[in-house]
């Protein structure tokens, strides 16, 4: 019979008046692999903060192998053996993967006969789990898969039993979540345990043994995976039935309406990161941009949106070129035109988090009917708009009045959302539409990207979210290192496809 490894008894965490995690009771057993889901704000990232020693609970306990710790910091629970694979990843970009392990420990290391056993120890580690890690390259040397292996071998050689995971997929290509599933899975046949937090209900269903579904801080229910299926525990997460695909007839392509021709961009440090870019999109249509962050995405959309200068090129809209590197539009001017833009970044970007969200909700347009007239802000009816926009994209809470800021990740991409898609546009160029967003509002904003798409309206659709891409578009294009390397149409083209290309693999 599995024993349970590792045991949470009623855990209770609040900031300020938000209770974060209500009496939350959860067993992992020894040697599996235990997936934690739910929607955005569920609390997951808090509870398994307060296993890994970063937050306290307010109140309740935490066993390991059947004895309750005390786990103070993070420093506690590595040598209670638990390590934890953030996010964003924990180390020094122009320190060797052989420093960043032993950083923070390195009293424990001295030149010499210690610092050598050190290194013949990691080796043999990188051996037994097929991690294939060169101990002396530099951090920022490295793909984004390797860094992730680096994090779990300083896991391994700190000793750990328990591997946290939060999110570890969300920047990697199809190709590298295999080889991490790989390693995962021989994690776990060395007896190790691991706790697998994401909202990829696809890796839940390959990789898990058992599964716990948290909902507004609480835990709403456990199942064993292979009883279990996506439909159903989707269902949990959000409390009613949710659609996951979503059914996207056949696009009725008009003619094209945006063209880019020979573009090239340069970021903020003076370095061509989009290399003679071409591509076209038809009125009716959405053209997917694949491929993994940093390459060339970014700019490319700040070009397009007239934030960025081009180097080179031009930008066509209605066969009429609208910006070169002698002619340079600004965000208005090309709002009035028909072309209106979600950036990547809602808070640098899409929103003055200082502001009301009421005020949020029309930047852009505040200068225009039905917010202004002769230049007057018409209050009456900017929040008369926004209740009806708020209730439509189901933003919580539906206060007009409260500050951006205090709005989750989620409910402020709504903000955006609903901002632009409502100003019918003839073009649209949306980067990373649902991220931070729950499972139920990808349901609603996906309908409404391939509704805009029926109605003619011509879309560029960026997304690190390879599954996003391919559910939503009629033809993809793959950048990498600045570059278009491939372009499928979206029939019967496969994730390891367009996979190998984000890869730089023709």
């Amino acid at each position: 019979m599995v024993s349970p490894i590792l045991e949470l008894s009623k855990i209770n965490k609040s900031f300020g008046h938000v209770q974060a995690n209500k009496e939350i009771t959860l067993k992992v057993n020894k040697g599996t692999i235990h997936g934690i889901i739910g929607e955005n704000g569920a609390g997951k990232s808090t509870l398994m903060s307060i296993v890994y020693g970063f937050y306290q609970a307010d109140s309740g306990t935490i066993s390991i192998n059947g004895k309750t710790i005390n786990l103070k910091s993070p420093r506690d629970s590595i040598l209670s053996g638990i390590g934890m694979v953030h996010q964003h990843f924990m180390l020094v970009e122009n320190f060797t993967v052989l420093e960043n392990i032993i950083l923070g420990f390195e009293g424990e290391i001295v030149f010499g006969k210690k610092l050598e056993q050190a290194k013949i120890n990691l080796k043999n580690l990188c051996e037994t789990y097929k991690l294939n890690i060169d101990l002396d390259s530099i951090i920022s040397d490295l793909s984004v898969g390797f860094r992730q292996r680096v994090e779990i071998l300083k896991s391994l050689y700190r000793g750990a039993e328990i591997f946290i995971l939060d999110e570890p997929t969300g920047v990697l290509t199809p190709q590298e979540v295999d080889e991490l599933f790989k390693i995962l899975r021989s994690l776990q046949k060395e007896g190790k345990t691991i706790v697998l937090i994401t909202h990829k209900l696809n890796e839940i269903m390959a990789l898990t043994s058992e599964v716990s579904v948290m909902r507004q801080g609480e835990m709403v229910g456990h199942k064993k995976t292979e009883l279990t299926n996506k439909e159903e525990l989707a269902e949990m997460m959000v409390g009613r039935s949710v659609l996951l695909r979503i059914n996207r007839t056949e696009a009725q392509k008009g003619e094209v309406v945006f063209r880019v021709n020979n573009l090239q961009v340069k970021d903020d440090l003076g370095v061509m990161r989009v290399k003679d870019v071409n591509f076209e999109i038809h009125k009716g249509e959405i053209l997917g941009l694949a491929g993994v962050t940093g390459n060339g995405q970014t700019e490319l959309l700040e070009a397009l949106s007239g934030i960025r200068k081009i180097e080179s090129g031009e930008i066509q809209l209605f066969n009429e070129t609208i910006s070169d590197q002698n002619n340079f539009l600004n965000p208005k001017e090309l709002k009035e035109k028909g072309l209106v833009h979600v950036p990547e970044d809602r808070q640098r970007m899409g929103l003055i988090t200082d502001f009301k969200a009421y005020e949020n909700l029309i930047f852009g347009y505040h200068h225009q009917l039905p917010f202004s007239k002769s230049s007057i802000l018409k209050e009456k009816d900017i929040l008369s708009h926004s209740r009806k926009v708020m209730e439509e994209y189901d933003v919580r809470p539906q206060s007009p009045h409260l500050i951006t800021s205090n709005f989750s990740g989620g409910n402020q991409q709504k903000i955006i959302l609903s901002r632009e898609l409502n100003e019918n546009p003839k073009v649209l160029l949306v980067g990373q539409p649902t991220r931070g967003v729950d499972i139920g509002a990808i349901e609603f904003i996906h309908q409404r990207l391939i509704d805009m798409r029926n109605k003619g309206v011509a879309i560029l659709l960026v997304s690190v979210e390879l599954e996003e891409v391919l559910s939503l578009s009629d033809r993809i294009v793959v950048m990498f290192d600045g570059k278009i390397v491939g372009e499928k149409v979206n029939k019967d083209v496969t994730d390891r496809e367009i996979g190998l290309l984000m890869a730089g693999i023709a």
